[in-house]
């Protein structure tokens, strides 16, 4: 068991680059959101959208304000439990086997299992359907999670969620699996997740027993599809229904988050939780948006592309880490970091020592000082999602980016000065070619170290799905049980 320290928080270097912080969190929550834009918080100059609740939390944290992630969902998870490049651990795609994260990696609850926290995750999984891979074989003590990549999605392949969410409200009293076991639940699915997840945390925190809660929603992605409480004020501005259907997914997550922060702070463990809120990509497009029956421009921040898209607006996006009394200034980070260094961060803050063998690196230089010396890096950023069966060497420069602090590389012939043009807008690439050929040759090295971890590569798509597999013997010998709503604590 770990020993929670109480002293005055401050950081010791004691051998580069590892951090020993002289204090743990008691708690870990981190709320990561499905295909949730920069652009998508009132925060970052939204003017239609109004997320108090996020800003605030924003107001208060420490803001990582060049945070990249993955440009689709699964690579990003997996880099955030892994602390590697998704490549590297088998997920190059989203589906057809390839978004299973490879059974040999230790992953981030497994580690702090180690350092005395129960574990939860709540929502989106997404690295892996098939039983071995399942979060309560992979170090999670309670799992409250749909299947595939989204509730109601199912594919010619193993990636499938259970049968009764194949239906258009399938966003609305979603069958879950809960610890193995299906259930029907009742409500809109965000509530339906943070209220599991609030009833579990609160049991934890009853018991004395540190936690670390994974809320991961399947919200804002597709269908487009929300409370009417949530919608109908998007609705009346004017807007077509897609795109007050997403504005009210945002809106709800925004109000959940308000929710989660207040029950912290009325069970007395605020001061003693670490809130970290992220997104997993840019935002997804809106299908064909309208404002009054015109078309309407959606607000990305003054960013490039969207979601899958290797520029900016495809990786960068929020990332907040509130403790109060630690990183509850409103400090903001500017230096390039990115979902692989949360793993030996968090590791590390929660009293254990990071691995050495993985891409990530510990934050907590720049948790203590923004300004502290942080070396430059590359970090490679590619979409993936070659065809079955191909040949991933011949996608090695496909859909790609390099960045480091100054500049951004977009395949082979595209280099933007993110410093004096963050909006990408201006190509110097034949301005400064020996720049070009130094990160395409940094790129050449990210792949061939990347090559021998795309285990999945070959795996034939599943006949059938798993979790209709489950679905089916567990209807035909107990049946489905409903969901034992706990009371909201």
């Amino acid at each position: 068991m770990m020993m929670f320290r109480s002293s005055v928080f401050t950081l010791l270097v004691v051998m580069a680059p590892l951090v020993a912080y002289a204090e743990s969190p008691r708690n870990i929550v981190l709320v990561i959101t499905d295909d949730q834009g920069k652009g998508e918080l009132s925060f970052y100059g939204n003017e239609v959208l109004s997320t108090p609740n996020l800003d605030k939390l924003a107001n208060e944290s420490t803001r990582l304000e060049d945070f990249h992630v993955s440009p689709t969902c699964s690579p990003t998870r997996s880099a955030l439990m892994s602390g590697l490049h998704p490549f590297k651990v088998g997920v190059t795609h989203t589906v057809i086997e390839r978004e299973r994260l490879a059974l040999d990696k230790k992953i981030l609850p497994q580690y702090l299992s180690e350092l005395g926290y129960k574990t939860g995750i709540f929502g989106k999984w997404h690295l892996g359907d098939d039983e071995p891979y399942q979060p309560y074989n992979r170090g999670f003590d309670e799992v409250f999670i749909h299947g595939a990549g989204g509730i109601g999605q199912k594919f010619d392949c193993s990636n499938a969620d259970a049968p009764p969410n194949n239906r258009k409200d399938c966003y609305f009293d979603p069958v879950i699996n809960h610890n193995g076991t299906f259930v029907k639940t009742e409500g809109f699915c965000t509530d339906v997740f943070f209220q599991q997840a609030l009833g579990w945390m609160k049991s934890k925190a009853d018991d004395g027993q540190p936690f670390f809660a994974y809320i991961s929603t399947n919200t804002p992605h597709n269908p487009m599809m929300a409370p009417d409480d949530a919608k109908q004020p998007f609705r009346d501005a004017g807007f077509d229904e897609n795109t007050a259907a997403k504005f009210g997914m945002i809106t709800n997550i925004d109000d959940n988050v308000g929710l989660l922060r207040a029950k912290l702070a009325e069970w007395g463990i605020a001061d003693d939780t670490l809130l970290i809120f992220m997104t997993d990509n840019g935002a997804a497009p809106i299908p064909n948006p309208t404002l009054d029956g015109k078309p309407y421009t959606h607000h990305n921040a003054g960013m490039k592309g969207m979601k899958g898209s290797v520029n900016e607006g495809g990786t960068r996006v929020p990332c907040f880490l509130c403790w109060p009394g630690h990183f509850d200034k409103p400090q903001t980070i500017d230096r390039l970091t990115r979902h692989t260094d949360l793993l030996p961060t968090i590791v590390t803050l929660a009293g254990g020592q990071a691995p050495t063998d993985i891409d990530g690196r510990d934050l907590g230089p720049l948790l203590a000082d923004a300004d502290a010396d942080w070396d430059d890096r590359y970090i490679f950023l590619q979409q993936g999602r070659w065809p079955k069966a191909a040949d991933p060497d011949e996608f090695s420069r496909r859909d790609f980016a390099v960045r480091n602090e100054k500049y951004r590389l977009v395949g082979e012939k595209q280099l933007y000065d993110i410093d004096a043009d963050p909006g990408e807008q201006r190509n110097i690439a034949t301005e400064h070619p020996e720049i070009v050929a130094n990160m395409l040759a940094e790129h050449d090295k990210f792949w061939k170290a990347a090559r021998p971890g795309m285990v999945n590569e070959d795996e034939p798509d599943a006949k059938e799905a798993p979790y209709w597999i489950r679905y089916a013997k567990q209807a035909a010998t107990v049946g489905i049980p409903m969901w034992e709503r706990p009371n909201l604590p």
